[in-house]
């Protein structure tokens, strides 16, 4: 049964239900009588089809009303004309419909008090027009009485059987039998043609009886198998109603209570302690601004708006319940709202799921940085450990290069002019020693000036190593400060920045980096997330490029334009490449193809892309071509907060 028929069946009960002076009168005389009528009938027949049992009242009174006739025509035998026949007619109608009456008491079927009644009827009919001296008798109203009456109280086959005889003898055996016996002709032409024409209209009476009798049957099995039908459809849809966990309910255009199934029934006696009752306002028992509230939502429903809120309130085990509510409109033929439909579904489950992923998508969030911040950090130490590597070097040289200066030769040199200070040209021009101490000292300066040369260039060397620490950590403090913030900002001068953060590794590695980069304007983002992208990207194309063993290790970085207004950054390799059964799974937490990796750098880089309205997808041809990893973003040169 459709929500319709629903709340026009429950509008019907609600106006049924009315009293009405006049109306409410004639119905409590009806049920007096018909009280009284059911006296006479047994209890299956007061049990019996709403059908049976109007026919089964008729055949009482009709019964009541042939004995009340009969009584009276008893009654008069002293003023008749012709007391034996009116005797004999009366007590045999009055037994007659006296056992007609006692059978509809005991019995449970009225077929037999009908064909006795129909029968007493017909007979006293005919033993009437036997005995008249009247000649037009049989062609009497009360003939065309008994095809109608037969064919309703015992059907057309039973009425055409006793109307057949009957009509034989209004039409044949009547005027014969009249006109033998009386010494009138002048009646016999006129006789005939009255005669056969009653005859006629009681056939044509039965005929059109047993037609109309006919359709009705046929029309009382269409209305029942609609109404089975009907009942079944609404055993279906009370069943559904009523086994569904959604609180369904309906309410007029008043707000008043139709139908609730069970689960709303079940909720508003758990959250106000009655049960809701129908025909009276739906939340009679919530508090005025709920009332208020629902009184709102309702006028907006009514007018063909289809309203979906959420509500929550505090069970009696003190947790608490969402439901989600919508508020359906029905409308009837004519278009006028008839009520509306609620249906209200427990959501509290799903909150709380939204709310548990919320959580761990803000853990996940915290473990993403967590994780670029140490692979940012790993980057950052492994380029200062490289370069730290080499100002260790340089400092080792500088301190081995010191400790082998002739300074002790210089230190002998000395205290030899200190001690022939008084002759010293005489120690100069004479002495063996003397003779060959310029040419030492010459020699000396001229090696203490290659390893001064040396010194300072050792001491550059590692000045520039310590200028290359500072400049990286210079440059993650700069990007570090800006995490989580969106700004407008050049994408190849991060990206330069993130490969300056890898040029020692890719140095000493021999990896060969080239960079296409087209001509783009800055646009926003946020600048710690693309370059924990990059550097993991990056990243990734070094080890692939170590684990491949190739001579020519490439990486291409390309930077250019794509179709939706959106930029294209790609990372591309020719390393190790890609299985094809691995490129499904390649951004799944924890999958890796690295013994020592973590499985958490590609699945972060994805998400974070995705939070910056964009994507992360990869391309390879196989195992030993490499792979290219595509990083598209929003081409968004204004901030769309201001």
């Amino acid at each position: 049964m459709s929500s319709t028929s629903t709340i026009q069946a429950g509008q019907t009960i609600a106006e049924s239900a009315r009293p009405h002076g006049q109306g409410r009168w004639n119905q409590r005389l009806g049920g007096w009588i018909l009280s009284r009528l059911d006296v006479f009938l047994s209890k299956p027949l007061r049990r019996a089809a709403p059908e049976d049992l109007i026919r089964c009242r008729l055949l009482v009174c009709i019964a009541l009303g042939l004995m009340l006739l009969d009584l009276v025509v008893l009654l008069a035998l002293p003023v008749s004309p012709q007391p034996l026949m009116h005797a004999s007619i009366g007590l045999f109608s009055l037994s007659m419909n006296t056992a007609a009456l006692v059978l509809l008491r005991r019995r449970s079927s009225h077929e037999l008090s009908a064909l006795i009644i129909c029968s007493a009827i017909a007979t006293a009919f005919v033993f009437t027009c036997i005995t008249s001296t009247r000649p037009f008798s049989a062609s009497h109203a009360a003939s065309m009485l008994l095809p109608a009456m037969s064919v309703y109280l015992m059907g057309a086959r039973l009425g055409f059987i006793l109307t057949v005889p009957v009509a034989l003898f209004v039409g044949l055996i009547h005027p014969i039998h009249f006109l033998a016996r009386t010494s009138e002709p002048l009646h016999a032409g006129n006789l005939w043609i009255v005669d056969i024409c009653a005859a006629l209209c009681m056939m044509s009476i039965w005929a059109m009886s047993w037609l109309h009798t006919s359709a009705r049957n046929q029309a009382h099995a269409a209305r029942e198998q609609a109404l089975r039908t009907l009942r079944e459809s609404e055993r279906k849809l009370q069943s559904l109603i009523e086994n569904t966990e959604d609180h369904v309910c309906s309410v007029d255009v008043e707000g008043r209570l139709i139908l609730a199934n069970s689960a709303l029934r079940r909720a508003y006696r758990e959250r106000y302690g009655l049960e809701p009752v129908p025909g009276e306002p739906f939340l009679l028992h919530a508090p005025p601004e709920h009332q208020e509230g629902f009184r709102q939502v309702l006028e907006k429903a009514l007018r063909g708006q289809r309203v979906r809120h959420e509500d929550s309130y505090v069970r009696g085990d003190r947790t608490q319940q969402v439901l989600d509510i919508s508020y359906n409109p029905v409308f009837g033929e004519d278009g006028r709202p008839l009520g509306v439909n609620l249906f209200g579904r427990d959501i509290t489950e799903r909150k709380e799921s939204e709310l548990k992923l919320s959580e761990m998508h803000r853990s996940l969030l915290d473990v993403s940085r967590h994780a670029g911040m140490a692979e940012v950090a790993t980057g950052l130490l492994h380029n200062v450990g490289n370069t730290l590597n080499s100002v260790n070097v340089s400092a080792n040289l500088v301190t081995e290069r010191l400790r082998n200066l002739r300074v002790s030769g210089l230190v002998r040199s000395a205290e030899l002019l200190r001690e022939h200070s008084a002759d010293l040209c005489t120690f100069l021009a004479t002495d063996p020693r003397g003779r060959q101490l310029p040419a030492y000292l010459i020699a000396l300066a001229d090696q203490l000036t290659e390893e001064q040369q040396a010194l300072l260039d050792e001491q550059r060397t590692l000045t520039e190593g310590l200028e290359h620490v500072k400049s990286i950590v210079s440059m993650q403090q700069e990007h570090a400060r800006f995490a989580g913030m969106v700004e407008l900002m050049s994408v190849t001068r991060l990206i330069d920045d993130a490969l300056r953060l890898q040029s020692v590794s890719f140095s000493r590695h021999g990896i060969e980096v080239h960079r296409e980069y087209a001509d783009v304007p800055p646009i926003l983002l946020d600048r710690h997330k693309l370059l924990q992208i990059i550097l993991n990207l990056l990243s990734n194309a070094r080890h692939a490029l170590i684990d491949s063993g190739r001579p020519d290790k490439r990486i291409t970085i390309r930077v250019a334009p794509a179709p939706d207004d959106r930029l294209r950054i790609q990372v591309a390799d020719n390393g190790l490449g890609i299985p094809a059964e691995n490129l499904g799974r390649l951004f799944s937490q924890g999958f890796t193809t690295r013994k020592n990796g973590h499985g958490f750098g590609l699945h972060i880089s994805a998400l974070s892309a995705i939070e910056m309205a964009g994507s992360l997808t990869c391309e390879s041809d196989g195992e030993g071509k490499g792979a290219t990893f595509t990083v598209e973003l929003p081409m968004q040169c204004e901030d769309p907060r201001l």
